[in-house]
This record gives structure tokens, C-alpha cells and sequence, in this order.
């Protein structure tokens, strides 16, 4: 076996893993990348940013839809479904070629291949096997996992995909027809995200939740002004309602649903999204053998992504949610910055991190949901603005959509922010850069924000949390 030195090794080149890479060679180790699949991983090439190519047609398209009421006469535009699909796998492909180019300018040494662990010193040794059997491995100082995850099955319950008509979001996204009748199951945001893109093209869409309301992650109130928004656009919700059986046939697929009171009912479908969880990928990775803790398929860590196992770290969706990118690359930077000393690395906060939804409309939110701060046992001030208020708003033809504050009452430290509406995806960082800042209500009621804009309703609703809001 060939050997092969370096100061850092990163297993998976997705946001966390390329960006730690990147990060590693900036403070000057020497790096390697192992990829089994593409550069980018599951969010380049099949999540976040060929799901958004996607939900942008179909944003031009319900755009297009109402141009009279813009003052706009159009044609009635026609769907190419086989279009719309080359655009995001375009989108993918030139991003995937960016983390290549960026893996060259930071000298950083990529590794096709699938990696295994087995003890070593001062971390694992790392081990790949080609095509032949033959085992290559490579030893660094230190070992960084950013596996990833994948969709859940229920293989109990007849959820697994098999490609043609149950389907995951790999498949879901490369649709070679449109699903006259879809079922989505389960309602966070990529279950949502599918769901309003289908209903956008023109499927009939039904969403199956088990729990009493859609992205439950959410902030009650922001959930009950989404359901009300996605059945307006046509969308069929069943809440405190599970799957109980599929059975597929040539033509689609039979769905046995069962609501909580235990009453089951049949529907018929052509096509299924399991948009049920998502589960690390910890296997064959050889983590027993080292004596890594793994808990309901993710990888146990501390707040600088040590496994307690010498040299080895995990970072990304495979230690855990959010399943966010980037959370996965801040605890990718912070795990580096930890491992090389850096005065400003500290330990991962994940209250921070900012949450987005992109369907129509768009769902985000930062900190603590409104139940939260009270069952937390604080005193706390509730600001809200609706966009109906906001002149910008009014002018796109987007004046449905709220935003919401929370502050404790007797700091005015900003507990929570959730919005509703166009572009709140965008809007959202403000806040969180005030929750990163420790700005207090105060400190935010006295910043001028530019008019007209989207962002004076995140004023809005810190004045009106004191009772001054100025538009409403």
C-alpha cells in the first residue's frame, strides 16, 4: 500500500466540506478532498441550488401568468418541462466546475473515490479501493468527515423510492413528465418547496403532514399564514395524517393514509416526493471499529466537531440538523479554526442559524419561534408588519406577507425574527446579523433602513413591538 502525507483530509466535497477544505489550505495545511460522486455534493448538483434554477421557472411562469395585472398583455406561456430541467442541471454543472476551479487556486489535492477508516496515528488512516481491489492509504495529521446526508425511507411502510413513481428530491428533479396527480409526504421545506414548484407547472398537489400543522419547524403563526397561502394557490393539505401503505401499479400509485383518530382512507396518485427526514451517511465508513459515537444515524461532536476519537472531526448534515449548507460550512470553518488555533475560533452556536423556505411565498426565520421564547420563561415583546403596509410591496403586486419580532422585554436582546412573503429569504440576514451583533431593539429602532425597500418592514416590526409602528 502507497502512502501519502497531508496535514488535513476532508471525506465529501459539499458546502461543508469544500469550504473546510478551502479554509484548511488558507491557514496553510497541506489539503486533500476525497469525492465519490461530484464536486459540491447532494446541495450543487441535487439540492439547493438546482431546486432554486427550478422554483425560478416556475416563479417567471407565475409571473407571466398575471401579467395583466402588472398591465402587461402576454401570451399564454407553455411549459417545457425538458427545458426547465436542462436550465437546472446547467446551473448545477457550472457550479460544480467552480468548487473544481477553486480546489486548483487553493492547491488543494482532490481524490476521487470512496474512503473507509481504520486506526491509525495521529488520526485514522484513510483507505480507498479501485476498481482492481487494490487499498491506497493516506495518512493525515487530521481527518475531517463531511459526508452528508440522504432522504429517509420507511421501508415498513412501503416509502422507498424506486425512480418511476416514488420518488426522492434526486428524482424530483429530473422529471421526464409532469405528475398530473401528486402526493407530497411530509412538510418541510424541501417537502414544500416540491409542492408549491408542481403546483406552480400545473399538478394537482396534495401534502401529507403527521403533525397538526405544515413546517413545524416554524413559528406557529408563520405556519398558519403559509397554509392558508399554499391552499389559496391550489394546494390540498392533510395535517395529523401519516402513510400508512404504498402500493404502486402501471399507472400510478395507490396511498393508504391514516389520520390520528385512526380513521384510513384511499387515494390515488400518479406520482410520490418522500420528503419524510433525512439520515446521515455513516455507513462503511468503518466508525464502529473506531469507537465513534453515531445516534439515530449521525455522528455524535462536540462544538468544534471533535468525535472524541484523536484527529477525526464530522461536520455538515452528517452530525445532525438543521441539514443546512450553511450551517454546514460555518462548522466547517470553526472546526478548522479550532484545530489550528485560531484566537477567534469558539465553540458552534447553532441559534444563529437562519432558515428559508423558497416557495410562493417564501418562509425564513432566525432564533427563537414565539412558543419558544415563552416557554424559555422570559418576558417578551411581540412586533409584527404586513406587508400590505410596506409601499414596495404594494408596487411588486406582493402585499401578502408578515414579519415578525420577538425581544425579551427587559433587555431588548432580539430573541426571534419570522417572516412571510417575497424575498423574505433575503431579508432575513438582517436579523441575523443583529442577533450575531447583540443588538438590542433599541439599537435597531434607530437604524435608518433605505426607502422604498422590502427591509423597512423589519423596522416596522421592531417599532411596533414598542408601539411605534409608523406604516400600519
Amino acid at each position: 500500500m502507497a502512502k501519502t502525507d497531508f496535514d488535513l483530509i476532508v471525506i465529501g466535497s459539499g458546502p461543508g466540506g469544500y469550504v473546510t477544505a478551502i479554509r484548511g489550505a488558507q491557514l496553510g495545511m497541506k489539503t486533500a478532498i476525497i469525492e465519490r460522486a461530484e464536486l459540491g455534493g447532494v446541495c450543487l448538483n441535487w439540492g439547493c441550488i438546482p431546486t432554486k434554477a427550478l422554483l425560478r421557472s416556475a416563479e417567471i411562469l407565475h409571473l407571466a401568468k398575471h401579467a395583466s395585472d402588472y398591465g402587461l398583455k402576454a401570451l399564454t406561456p407553455e411549459i417545457d418541462l425538458e427545458a426547465v430541467v436542462k436550465r437546472s442541471r446547467g446551473v448545477a454543472k457550472q457550479l460544480s466546475g467552480g468548487v473544481k476551479f477553486l480546489m486548483k487556486k487553493n492547491k488543494i489535492t482532490v481524490i476521487e473515490g470512496e474512503a473507509r477508516l481504520e486506526a491509525g496515528h495521529p488520526a485514522p488512516q484513510v483507505l480507498l479501493t479501485n476498481a482492481k481491489g487494490e487499498d491506497t492509504a493516506y495518512q493525515a495529521k487530521h481527518v475531517i468527515l463531511a459526508t452528508g446526508a440522504r432522504a429517509r425511507s420507511m421501508p415498513n411502510a412501503g416509502l422507498v423510492p424506486d425512480g418511476k413513481r416514488i420518488w426522492t428530491y434526486k428524482e424530483a428533479m429530473v422529471p421526464s413528465e409532469l405528475p398530473e396527480k401528486l402526493l407530497v409526504i411530509g412538510s418541510g421545506a424541501i417537502g414544500i418547496e416540491f409542492a408549491s414548484f408542481y403546483n406552480e407547472l400545473g399538478s394537482d398537489v396534495t401534502v401529507v403532514e403527521i403533525l397538526d400543522r405544515i413546517l413545524p419547524a416554524e413559528d406557529a403563526e408563520i405556519s398558519g399564514l403559509a397554509e392558508k397561502a399554499f391552499r389559496k394557490e391550489g394546494i390540498d393539505i392533510l395535517k395529523e395524517t401519516s402513510v400508512a401503505a404504498l402500493e404502486t401499479g402501471d399507472s400510478g400509485v395507490q396511498a393508504t393514509l391514516k389520520l390520528t383518530s385512526g380513521e384510513e382512507k384511499i387515494m390515488g396518485f400518479t406520482h410520490v416526493i418522500l420528503a419524510i427526514g433525512i439520515v446521515g451517511n455513516v455507513e462503511n465508513l468503518g466508525l464502529e471499529t473506531l469507537g465513534v459515537e453515531v445516534d439515530r444515524a449521525h455522528i455524535v461532536v462536540d462544538g468544534f466537531g471533535r468525535t472524541g476519537v484523536a484527529g477525526l472531526y464530522a461536520i455538515g448534515d452528517v452530525t445532525g440538523g438543521p441539514w443546512l449548507a450553511h450551517k454546514a460550512s460555518h462548522e466547517g470553518v470553526l472546526c478548522i479554526e479550532g484545530i489550528h488555533g485560531a484566537n477567534e475560533a469558539h465553540p458552534f452556536d447553532a441559534s444563529n442559524i437562519p432558515g428559508c423556505t423558497y416557495s410562493h411565498p417564501q418562509i425564513a426565520s432566525v432564533g427563537l419561534s414565539e412558543a419558544a421564547a415563552r416557554e424559555s420563561g422570559k418576558k417578551i415583546k411581540i412586533g409584527r408588519f404586513p406587508f400590505v403596509g410596506n409601499g414596495k410591496a404594494i408596487a411588486l403586486g406582493a402585499g401578502d406577507g408578515l414579519v415578525k419580532t420577538i425581544f425579551d422585554a427587559e433587555t431588548g436582546e432580539l430573541l426571534g425574527a419570522h417572516m412571510i412573503g417575497a424575498e423574505v429569504t433575503e431579508l432575513i440576514q438582517g436579523y441575523v446579523i443583529a442577533r450575531q451583533g447583540e443588538l438590542t431593539e433599541e439599537d435597531l429602532m434607530h437604524t435608518i433602513f433605505p426607502h422604498p425597500t422590502l427591509s423597512e418592514m423589519m423596522h416596522e416590526a421592531v417599532l411596533d413591538a414598542e408601539g411605534r409602528a409608523l406604516h400600519i
